[in-house]
């Protein structure tokens, strides 16, 4: 923008760019002037080497709150959020307990339903429109897969099904829970 603002003016490039002129101009003093900046980001400036040297003091392992925690024993007092959010930005998330599960797998070569309805996910009487839904459960024997069917009409479900497998027995194969639908009463 400023290679062309002596030709152009900056009014029809900000036009063109939908950005306020008052804006740019803002953006660009604060290119001149660093001081210019608003409160959070002079403090955000200042804050993020110690949340780095916290997070690498405790052997990169500590998460946001943590982190908080730690920062606020040194005296240097900080929200919470803001931590979270420093954090974010500087790309550093503590060590996670738990195992990273990849629960969904897409396959674009496999077919995919076509939507009936176009998104209008009402009906006038019971039994006129079911759909369905698929969500997973982790528990301490392992992660569980539940289907419902759904009446629309009702908002209540008519049949659910749960799984030890992704696949309910689709490729060919009975895992340990493979039954019939259950329709409710």
């Amino acid at each position: 923008m400023d290679k062309h603002r002596d030709t152009l003016g900056v009014e029809p490039i900000c036009k063109v760019l939908q950005i306020a002129p008052s804006g740019y101009r803002r953006h660009a003093a604060i290119r001149r002037d660093p001081g210019l900046r608003c409160a959070r980001a002079r403090r955000d400036e200042t804050l993020l080497p110690d949340i780095r040297r916290v997070w690498e003091t405790n052997l990169k392992v500590y998460g946001a709150n943590k982190v908080w925690h730690q920062m606020n024993r040194e005296g240097l007092t900080v929200a919470r959020c803001t931590v979270e959010r420093l954090m974010r930005h500087l790309g550093l998330q503590g060590v996670r307990r738990c195992k990273v599960v990849r629960t969904t797998v897409a396959n674009p070569a496999a077919p995919c339903p076509q939507d009936r309805v176009n998104r209008h996910f009402k009906a006038e009487r019971p039994n006129q429109l079911w759909v369905s839904d698929f969500t997973y459960v982790s528990t301490w024997q392992g992660w569980l897969y539940v289907a419902f069917v759904i009446d629309v009409f009702a908002r209540r479900i008519v049949g659910w099904r749960v799984s030890s497998s992704m696949h309910f027995g689709t490729d060919g194969k009975r895992d340990s829970s493979h039954r019939l639908l259950k329709f409710c009463d």
